[in-house]
């Protein structure tokens, strides 16, 4: 019997993952602020064309999230041999998705983008944004197949020079293709969206090159074909469908979240914008902290340890919550401050001020609810982990739907992301307290 979980053991897991993260975060808070010194509507286009593209990856998302709880359940019982088998099976289907999801961009996202945006001005600008971002969706599906594998076998360091590599990437690009530097063209927001398209490039190209050369002639039997087993695609399948569609259905919510507050007028949009870049900062730690939830929780019960599941779930929170609030606490003592690195508009840099107090007291419930909402997605049953979601967000949508057309305060929409954390941590909680989740068989 091994030992219970140390928290050497899970900032091992958590602070490579909290680093990967930091990569989109990272490449949002560029384009956020160099795009900031164009305007409100460069600001609120490239968050609406962002979140319309991060739509779309969210389905591979999902699957990689399946991936990967079957990856840890393996590890955790030394069936090492068959991970490169899963891999191979995930290849393909991701493979088939890339090219499915960028035909749907490709072909249909003038007409979904004029649907959901009113501003004539957005609207331009987005489609500048998109006809860019679009083609880097393949590469984004194996990227995160690739966090999958090495979460899933705790070699989480390999995801922290991969977001080096794409930090370094976005921030050279962003400066040199929107402001027109270094000999490269102007291109404003279009610039934004290649630069990010090369940023994920480098990542798949260092995922696939570091992978062939530390797992080829390793026991998981990756870069070999096998043979194709049917059983084990429909396997996959039943435990990553749900979480495809629980990501397809929680971001395109947060999607519509944008939209409405869009509706709210251009300077609600820029303010959101970037109260959003804030956020994704804050909340950072939190999932790196889940995703370790979720493959702790997998990778125990593979080692027939299901009985300490609770007591590491608690003590992951806690070392969340040591991480959090520091950051937390010190964005809410300079506010202005963190909201001026986004515009040279002090009058817009004072509207942000009160979203993000709010955001900051959110980020704490996230953490909370997060944490074992991936705890309940760990345990195997992703199905119970997609119906707890779906009723959350209902009530979700209906409270940001009632705010942005009963009030014109940003801010009072924003606390839709405290209601989302506390009721996602209240219902998992009860789940993972109450239900028969340790028989779960994957």
């Amino acid at each position: 019997m091994k030992a219970q979980i140390t928290n050497k053991e899970i900032w091992s897991i958590a602070m490579p993952i909290m680093l990967g993260n930091l990569a989109q975060t990272i490449i949002n808070f560029t384009d956020t602020a160099f795009l900031g010194r164009l305007g409100v509507v460069a600001l609120g286009a490239s968050m609406l064309a962002g979140l319309f593209y991060y739509v779309f990856t969210t389905i591979a998302m999902g699957f990689a999230i399946g991936i990967q709880i079957i990856i840890a359940r393996r590890y955790g019982e030394g069936n090492y041999k068959r991970i490169g088998v899963i891999f191979e099976h995930g290849s393909l289907f991701v493979m088939i998705l890339g090219v499915l999801l960028l035909s749907v961009l490709y072909f249909f996202s003038d007409r979904l983008l004029l649907w959901l945006i009113d501003s004539d001005n957005i609207y331009a600008a987005s489609l500048d944004y998109i006809k860019y971002r679009q083609f880097g969706i393949v590469f984004v599906c194996f990227n995160y197949l690739y966090r999958a594998l090495f979460v899933g076998v705790s070699n989480t360091k390999v995801i922290t020079y991969s977001t080096v590599i794409m930090a370094v990437v976005n921030i050279f690009l962003d400066y040199c293709l929107i402001f027109g530097k270094c000999g490269f063209p102007e291109m404003g927001i279009g610039g934004a969206a290649l630069a990010s398209f090369c940023a994920e490039v480098s990542a798949f190209i260092f995922f696939t090159v570091y992978s062939y050369v530390t797992l080829r002639k390793r026991e998981y039997g990756m870069f070999k074909l096998h043979k194709l087993e049917g059983e084990l695609m429909g396997r996959i399948l039943k435990i990553s469908t749900p979480t495809m569609v629980q990501r397809l259905f929680s971001f395109s919510v947060w999607f519509v979240f944008f939209v409405l507050i869009e509706k709210m007028g251009e300077t609600a949009t820029g303010i959101s914008s970037i109260v959003r870049s804030v956020y994704m900062i804050l909340i950072t730690p939190c999932f790196a902290f889940a995703t370790t939830t979720n493959t702790v929780v997998s990778r125990i019960i593979g080692e027939g340890r299901a009985d300490e599941v609770h007591s590491a779930i608690l003590k992951i929170l806690k070392n969340c919550l040591y991480c959090t609030i520091p950051i937390m606490i010190l964005v809410s003592i300079f506010p202005l401050q963190m909201a001026r690195i986004y515009t040279d508009d002090l009058n817009l840099a004072q509207l942000v001020i009160p979203s993000i107090y709010v955001i900051c007291l959110g980020t704490i419930f996230q953490g909370i609810g997060n944490a074992y909402f991936e705890a309940v997605s760990g345990t195997g049953n992703t199905s119970a982990a997609l119906y707890l979601e779906t009723g959350i967000l209902v009530l979700y949508v209906a409270f940001v739907w009632g705010m942005t057309h009963y009030t014109t305060r940003v801010e009072l929409v924003w606390l839709a992301e405290i209601l989302y954390g506390v009721l996602l941590g209240i219902f998992c909680g009860i789940y993972m307290k109450r239900a028969n989740w340790n028989k779960k068989r994957i």
